[in-house]
């Protein structure tokens, strides 16, 4: 997602290309690709110009909202989850336990620090040629 982020307009970059610069098996990406266009963060174009591009502008693409849809909500346990809410399995009453308001402060600590970053803030420190495991210039 950082690649697209750093190319112009969000994309498009092939599977090849992306699991380069993420240094990463392309088999293991296609998989997580397909779930985030799935989840609406990617679209896909095929034909030789094809590819992979975000689906929304770098700027409106949270962190927060990569890792909800590859890994589910930020919270540690349902009970503290604003996105799937429910009681976790071994809690008598969700209203009155007492390490409910611990974790749901751990999950908005978590929250305001994801959804604050966003794809193009990561992009603007690395180029897409810095991801193909070149280092930034430092000065």
């Amino acid at each position: 997602m950082v690649h697209l982020a750093g190319l112009p307009g969000g994309g498009p970059a092939t599977i090849g290309e992306i699991a380069e610069a993420a240094a990463a098996p392309r088999k293991f990406l296609e998989a997580i690709l397909l779930d985030l266009r799935r989840r609406h963060l990617l679209v896909s174009k095929r034909g030789r110009t094809g590819g992979y591009a975000l689906a929304a502008p770098a700027d409106r693409i949270s962190f927060a909202d990569v890792i909800r849809a590859l890994e589910g909500p930020l919270a540690l346990a349902p009970c503290a989850s604003r996105t799937a809410f429910g009681p976790c399995e071994t809690c008598p009453d969700v209203d009155t336990c007492p390490l409910r308001s611990v974790l749901q402060d751990g999950r908005d600590a978590v929250a305001a620090v994801f959804e604050a970053r966003t794809l193009l803030q990561a992009a603007a420190k690395f180029s897409p040629i810095d991801q193909l495991g070149n280092k930034p210039p430092t000065s």
